[in-house]
């Protein structure tokens, strides 16, 4: 099969090209501030003959949607009701789902969800403890995102292991600008770190992670300040950049190195979130066979990934360090031969996640 595949992001439009499986094209436009315009610029100059689907990245697909959909109106709407729980994101996957449909009508298009991915998560998981008829009347769950991303990597950390994704428990660390973990059994999700909406969790780029609500509270009855700056504050100048004004973890690691006090504190806080998070989760899980970096920061900064494992062996976690500050690329385990859990570097593909999935759908 020939599938195109859109992202479109807050400020990006990411798209590939796959034919049988494999990438042929693709392509990112960044800095984007007209998303249509972007979708069409990607349709005018990607091969679009022959193709027998497109599949779109969704973020929020609420309760409703837990695997991958063939998008028509109803759908489409379905989605657009789902705005405020993503008021970033579905917005702009719907539009260029509108362009795609408006420029190759004739070609069916798939809604990839998120959240799909977590919605095996248990009640005792997914629950916030308020009252449950407001929860219901108005959505409130934990629905987690990645879900592409960190079902691909756990999936391909059971292969490059040797076992069946079924036979394996694996925790994913999806550490990028947004930052995300996920406990894996058996190729089910049972628990995420992201909730409602992608501010919940770990410390990411310029989102706070996790907070005591409370702080929302004191911040408007005590500072004066108005719920759409604190929203502002806590998903655009928190994370990495409100300890150390910066959100780029390579710029953290350099400042680091030069003995920048705030870019130390950064990094430490950041890292020890991920810690408290893998060793949740490994009490969740009762066994875990492997722990996976992935994204920018999971793939790329190896002092992340030292100190997020650092002081976990007797679970038996341990990072080799020559593997680990290895300049190789690709999948490889970074802990000694033997241990267990390993611990892995698998870098995501959440494109051809999107691509095999639509692929799967429509050969039904």
């Amino acid at each position: 099969m020939k599938i195109l595949v859109l992202n479109c992001g807050s400020a990006s439009v990411k798209w590939g090209l796959y034919a049988d499986g494999k990438s042929v094209d693709g392509g990112l436009i960044e800095r984007v501030t007209d998303c249509a315009q972007a979708v069409r610029e990607v349709i005018f100059s990607a091969d679009v003959s022959d193709l027998d689907g497109i599949g779109h990245r969704v973020v929020h697909g609420g309760l409703r949607f837990s695997t991958p959909t063939l998008i028509d109106d109803e759908v489409l709407e379905a989605v657009t009701r789902l705005v405020p729980l993503a008021p970033l994101h579905n917005p702009v996957n719907l539009e260029g789902i509108k362009i795609a449909r408006e420029m190759l009508p004739g070609v069916p298009q798939v809604a990839v969800f998120d959240t799909a991915f977590h919605r095996t998560i248990p009640p005792a998981q997914a629950m916030y403890a308020i009252d449950v008829e407001v929860a219901q009347e108005n959505g409130i769950a934990r629905y987690g995102f990645h879900g592409t991303s960190h079902e691909y990597v756990s999936r391909r950390t059971a292969e490059l292991l040797g076992r069946d994704p079924a036979e394996v428990n694996v925790i994913t660390l999806h550490l990028g600008n947004g930052a995300s973990a996920c406990a894996v059994r058996g190729g089910r999700s049972v628990a995420t770190s992201m909730g409602l909406s992608p501010l919940e969790g770990l410390v990411m780029g310029s989102r706070s992670g996790n907070i005591d609500p409370a702080v929302v509270f004191h911040l408007h009855r005590v500072a004066g300040m108005s719920f759409e700056a604190i929203d502002d504050l806590l998903n655009q100048r928190s994370g990495l950049k409100g300890l150390c004004g910066d959100n780029d973890m390579r710029e953290v690691l350099r400042r680091r190195d030069e003995g920048d006090a705030a870019a130390e504190l950064a990094f430490d806080v950041y890292c020890e979130r991920v810690k408290m998070y893998v060793g949740g989760y490994y009490a969740l899980l009762g066994r875990v066979d492997a722990i996976t970096f992935t994204a920018g920061v999971g793939e790329n900064a190896a002092p992340v990934r030292a100190a997020s494992l650092s002081d976990l062996g007797a679970l038996g976690i341990v990072v080799d360090a020559a593997r680990n500050g290895s300049a190789a690329r690709g999948e490889r385990l970074i802990s000694p031969d033997g241990a267990f859990p390993a611990v892995c570097v698998v870098p995501t593909d959440e494109e051809l996640e999107i691509a095999n999935q639509t692929a799967e759908l429509l050969a039904r």
